[in-house]
């Protein structure tokens, strides 16, 4: 199991610009890689291999043209030909899917600009840990902000600048997986989602989201109006720049923080949790910048990596599954049923539904049915005619 623990580096302005350095040289061999695997196409008709190219950017290294590359470690710059040679792996197999109709459009790794390119990673070599919170990368030895204990066996070690100018390391470390001792609840629940509220319980209980974009906008439209009507190129430009990435980066963390405390107060109360299979990418074409402030997407990874931690299992069941149109008292299916009908009553056996509440009940029935997980009797939480 690959645990990634991230800590932010004191802000040191003369060994901050040494790693800033670093990541501008990673985003100009990564261009240099990018062309040449398009030059080589152009001439042969062929992929350019990992092997190839790592040879080839050690010969380049000796050069004194490319010798400021060698200020990079050899590690940062192989992770860096081997990230290209996975994108194009995965863009020449969507290729041959798209051929047989069976996958959706993929682009090949293309150009970036350097001011855009935000990290390089260090796998075996190029760091050291020297205790308590320091860390030698290269020949320099900076501080951390050494918030948690380390465990595992470290596997890389990522250095990430953000929009403000941090930068941050991400330590990816390989933990066994350990037995939870978990004392069991017996509860489980479905999970419906929503765009006016965040999530409905098949039990009734609802999580409001608190849409912190959407209540954020109006200083983020001034903050995005003041940067615009100063002169490209000026400090007061930059100075208006960083104030919008500040506000950007506080939604961020708000939702962030909020996503992580819901999911771990889910997963230590329910011993199984159901989810549907959304589409969510279809959702974002429909409804746009409501669901990316209500983050599902992100909210299913969260739960389900701390229903691993938990011991609590989450289940999906199938996208295509008319849990809202479904009565989960009699198993009747109303055709026809729009967006807009938040209530709907069963022409069959005459109970009254909310909306939301009628689906979650219904995906924690198939769930516990598909997963062979006890009874399923049919729960009668339903609002009565």
């Amino acid at each position: 199991m690959i645990k990634v623990f991230a800590f932010k580096l004191y802000d040191n302005p003369k060994k901050k610009k040494a790693l800033l350095q670093q990541i501008l040289i990673a985003a100009e061999i990564y261009n240099h890689c990018i062309a040449l695997h398009k030059k080589y196409y152009q001439l042969t008709g062929q992929y350019l291999s990992q092997a190839q190219l790592k040879k080839h950017i050690t010969k380049l290294k000796r050069r004194p043209q490319y010798a400021h590359w060698k200020k990079l470690g050899s590690q940062a710059i192989q992770d860096i030909v081997e990230r290209i040679d996975r994108a194009y792996k995965l863009f020449f197999k969507a290729t041959k899917k798209k051929s047989k109709g069976l996958s959706r459009r993929v682009s090949p790794p293309n150009f970036k600009k350097s001011r855009k390119y935000k990290s390089f990673t260090l796998k075996q070599a190029g760091y050291e840990l020297l205790g308590e919170n320091k860390i030698r990368i290269g020949d320099k030895v900076y501080t951390y902000w050494n918030s948690r204990e380390i465990q595992g066996k470290i596997k890389t070690v990522t250095v990430k600048r953000d929009a403000l100018g941090d930068i941050h390391l991400y330590i990816a470390c390989e933990v066994p997986e350990t037995s939870q001792n978990r004392i069991m609840t017996g509860k489980s629940a479905g999970c419906d989602f929503g765009l006016k509220t965040f999530l409905t319980l098949s039990d009734g209980t609802t999580e409001q989201s608190p849409l912190f974009y959407n209540k954020g906008l109006k200083k983020l439209r001034t903050a995005s109006k003041d940067l615009s009507s100063k002169a490209k190129g000026s400090n007061n430009r930059e100075r208006a720049r960083r104030d919008v990435a500040r506000k950007h980066k506080k939604v961020v963390n708000q939702r962030k923080d909020y996503l992580f405390k819901t999911a771990q107060k889910l997963t230590k109360e329910y011993d199984n949790l159901f989810f549907e299979d959304l589409s969510l990418q279809g959702m974002q074409k429909l409804w746009g910048r409501k669901v990316s402030d209500l983050s599902q997407g992100e909210f299913l990874k969260t739960v389900q990596y701390y229903g691993k931690q938990n011991g609590s299992k989450v289940n999906l069941i199938d996208r295509f599954y008319p849990s809202s149109k479904t009565c989960h008292n009699c198993q009747y299916v109303k055709e026809g049923l729009a967006l807009a009908d938040r209530t709907w009553q069963c022409p069959d056996c005459k109970m009254v539904h909310d909306r939301d509440l009628n689906a979650a009940i219904n995906i924690k029935n198939v769930g516990a049915s598909t997963f062979g997980l006890g009874d399923v009797r049919p729960t009668q939480l339903a609002i009565s005619a």
